[in-house]
């Protein structure tokens, strides 16, 4: 173990979980597994213990569960407390274990602390879990398999990966503003800040709390590491170039122009400078994934495999087949030389106005689903240019064909159901287009959730 506080180890020493959902149960089972005595504690009544036990490996076994009243008194016999990342740090409970003089972690932190092995860690508002997956896949190509363990807010405990890492070991770890919170000696050899943009302020209060939460991240980081920063974030930008000579190293991506020292677009090729040589790293159109903010996502992940010595021919490799975060602007095959795209997570305008500014092709476009009020002046405003037909199913049908019809835009199809939806979209294609599911409404009514449109929507792609 690595932090100052596992110097008195986590043997016999009596540990509070406090949230007992998915990430507090991986806690758990690692403290029972360091040899502590784990309590997982939750607030929520309506749970019960035999609820939490039957989610908790052997039934929980050696780990004591409190539901409902946190006692003072269990607060005092606890040595330290891990904190889910769900559970806010102001709140009254957590803030009588603080008075009381206990230690609270961020289950990050725990799990740094039981893992061996470098770190490479993403956080920012958007574009996360993009760019871990596609770490996560560079990762494996260079450092194998079975030596690779993508971790974090992306779905899979960090917790639950600890004790399988040893020296040769890489996690890519997906850290939220929520767990940098209580991290203490959490220490990344690679971050990544991917962007930072008002979001969770009803936890952080203010934008200022939130910009320092995420820069968190690399607040441990020695020159011998490394941060990786969007120049064109103005945040991060000031930040990146605030960071004292004590600190990491600071690596640069951007879009929108050429840097001395980082990765960036130029035209439509990816580039990377070392500060005496440039080199093409990859022409967009061999990708996958489409957008400008794809193209960031790929330098920041391309740039974390730089820092660890990949050479940039595997990394290519890699980045050709990589395929995208299923269901967000997801290639899922081309069929008589139409690319088909699964954007099916696209479930309000403005994430249906990325997908439709991503695509390099004439576009047919579906749209429609369940009705959440939402105004789609701006995502029909974007179509110009990129989609060459409309077509709608759902309950939002008519609202929004009246708005196309508004703004001028036309071909629009209106259809009963998905299936016909999807065949009149293969009739209006023409070789080199595309067709695009991002249909800006949720899928309710219609869909149990919007994962499930979109398989079916793949299925029918695969069905050609």
């Amino acid at each position: 173990m690595r932090g100052d506080i596992s110097k008195m180890e986590l043997s016999r020493k009596r540990v509070l979980v406090f949230g007992a959902g998915r990430s507090g149960q991986g806690a758990a089972a690692l403290l029972l597994e360091a040899g502590s005595e784990p309590v997982l504690y939750d607030g929520n009544e309506k749970l019960t213990e035999e609820m939490v036990r039957d989610s908790l490996p052997d039934n929980g076994r050696g780990i004591r569960v409190v539901i409902g009243e946190l006692t003072q008194e269990l607060i005092d016999s606890c040595d330290l407390c891990v904190i889910s990342p769900g559970v806010p740090t102001d709140i009254a409970p957590v803030n009588r274990i603080r008075n009381a003089g206990v230690k609270i972690w961020s289950e990050v932190e725990l799990a740094w602390e039981c893992s061996e092995g470098e770190t490479l860690a993403v956080t920012g508002t958007n574009g996360k879990t993009t760019t871990v997956t596609l770490l996560g896949d560079l990762m494996k190509r260079f450092r194998g398999e079975e030596n690779t363990h993508v971790v974090g807010n992306i779905g899979y405990p960090y917790t639950k990966a600890a004790s399988r890492t040893d020296r040769n070991s890489v996690c890519v770890a997906e850290i939220s503003s929520f767990q940098l919170e209580t991290i203490d000696a959490f220490h990344p050899h690679v971050s990544v800040i991917t962007n930072i943009t008002p979001d969770h302020l009803n936890r952080h209060h203010t934008m200022e709390e939130y910009i320092r939460v995420k820069e968190r991240i690399c607040e441990n980081q020695t020159p011998e590491d490394i941060v990786i920063l969007n120049y064109e974030d103005e945040v991060l930008r000031q930040f990146g170039e605030s960071i004292p000579a004590s600190g990491p190293q600071v690596w640069w991506f951007s879009s929108a122009r050429h840097l001395e020292k980082g990765m960036y677009l130029d035209g439509d090729v990816l580039k990377y400078a070392d500060g005496s040589t440039t080199v093409d790293v990859i022409h967009i159109d061999e990708l996958r994934i489409l957008g400008k903010h794809n193209y960031e996502n790929v330098s920041a992940a391309a740039l974390s495999a730089l820092a660890v010595g990949m050479p940039i021919e595997q990394i290519r490799e890699v980045l050709r087949a990589f395929p995208g975060v299923e269901h967000r602007i997801e290639y899922v095959g081309e069929v008589n030389k139409v690319a088909y795209y699964n954007d099916s997570k696209g479930t309000n305008p403005d994430a249906a106005i990325k997908a439709v500014e991503a695509m390099r092709r004439p576009t047919i476009l579906i749209g429609g689903g369940y009705d959440k009020d939402s105004s789609y002046d701006e995502w029909i405003e974007s179509f110009h240019g990129r989609v060459k037909a409309l077509v709608l199913v759902g309950a939002t049908k008519e609202k929004i064909a009246a708005c196309a019809k508004a703004h001028g835009f036309g071909p629009v199809w209106l259809c009963d159901t998905f299936e016909e939806c999807f065949a009149k979209c293969v009739e209006l294609a023409d070789e080199g287009d595309a067709v695009l599911l991002s249909p800006a409404c949720a899928s309710w009514g219609m869909f149990k959730d919007y994962e499930e449109r979109g398989r079916i929507f793949k299925e029918m792609v695969h069905a050609l």
